[in-house]
């Protein structure tokens, strides 16, 4: 398997999909496969991508950072789903939305407004999103939303009464050693996965959020933000495999992980639990060989992290593919590498 990975995505790379790779490969607990393939930098001149290179998580941030510490905030008994964001936010204007809907895409929040374009800081932006009006009725329809991540960052800091990524930090990430996991990163830029050319800075972005709303907000947000490596990753999926345990220590309870993965939209052909993507019956990143109870999620970057939970299998593949430009080549990568994977199970 280990050859037919590699092989899989060094022709990816050749076909310019992707600049380079880091792979890990998990099952029963047992690293099957950690490689690094390719280039963490193509231009403007090529440099080797490594096991410890950082990357921009882009919309994992959603489930790495914001999810568990919402699952924290649940199990301490602070916050229930059934909770309205006008209860935390009152100038948001539509009472009848949950944190649950939030978490499950179902607010009808549109799925993403330019706001950086206006300039706007983080108060700006989430004033705005208060009086934005929805694109579906609540509830019906599920609508990938950035907006309504970005409210649950600002609902965690008004309940725990400390900045987001303080929070996150001790609840999560300390005791899971992601030494390396965090918002506006201070490492060598030797240490990065580059993304895209910026205009206004004149070079690649280099642990500079690429999620340009993010970065308006100061680099810090519920749907974007987060950088991490391969290793630190890893540390969490075996949290979340091993039912909220790591090396004996409890982070989260095994109910709180298990409310995660239900099904909440069966109404949709887009399966969504609490955060996580589930499998759908079509265009599942996954594949179309994991099972049917799989759950994961992907980032616009080029990142994703999905588990099977039939065979206690994960796949964390991060790429950096928006230093290429915005091609879409990773939405047929990531499926056909996991059919590949789980075609040996």
């Amino acid at each position: 398997m280990k050859n037919k990975v590699i092989q899989f995505l060094q022709h990816e790379i050749l076909l310019g999909n992707i600049p380079g790779a880091v792979i890990q490969i998990t099952h029963q607990g047992q690293t099957l496969l950690q490689e690094s393939i390719g280039n963490r930098v193509v231009y403007p001149e090529k440099k080797p991508m490594h096991n410890d290179t950082v990357f921009d998580l882009a919309s994992l941030t959603k489930v790495v950072a914001t999810l568990p510490a919402i699952l924290k905030l649940i199990e301490t008994g602070t916050i229930r789903l059934d909770d309205s964001v006008h209860f935390y936010l009152p100038n948001f204007h539509i009472k009848e939305i949950t944190l649950r809907h939030l978490l499950t895409h179902t607010s009808g929040l549109p799925a993403h407004r330019p706001f950086y374009k206006e300039k706007l800081n983080k108060d700006q932006i989430i004033e705005k999103i208060c009086r934005e009006p929805l694109t579906s009725k609540v509830g019906e329809k599920v609508v990938y939303s950035d907006l309504g991540l970005i409210l649950l960052y600002k609902i965690i800091e008004i309940v725990t009464k400390e900045k987001f990524e303080d929070f996150i930090q001790r609840e999560i990430f300390n005791p899971l050693e992601m030494k390396d996991t965090g918002f506006n990163p201070k490492h060598n830029r030797e240490q990065y996965a580059e993304t895209e050319f910026n205009e206004t800075i004149g070079d690649y972005k280099a642990g500079i959020v690429h999620d340009e709303n993010a970065e308006s907000m100061g680099g810090i947000s519920g749907h974007a933000g987060l950088f991490s490596t391969i290793k630190d990753l890893r540390n969490y999926a075996l949290m979340i495999e091993n039912e909220g345990l790591y090396e004996g220590k409890r982070i989260l309870s095994s109910s709180v992980l298990s409310l995660a993965k239900q099904n909440f939209t069966p109404f949709d052909k887009e399966y969504r639990g609490l955060g996580w993507m589930l499998k759908s019956d079509t265009y599942s990143s996954c594949g179309d060989l994991f099972s049917n109870n799989s759950y994961g999620h992907t980032g616009f970057t080029g990142t994703s992290i999905w588990f099977d939970p039939e065979i206690k299998l994960h796949v964390i593949l991060l790429t950096n593919r928006v230093h290429l430009g915005r091609k879409d080549g990773i939405i047929r990568l990531r499926p056909r590498l996991h059919n590949l994977i789980r075609s040996y199970f």
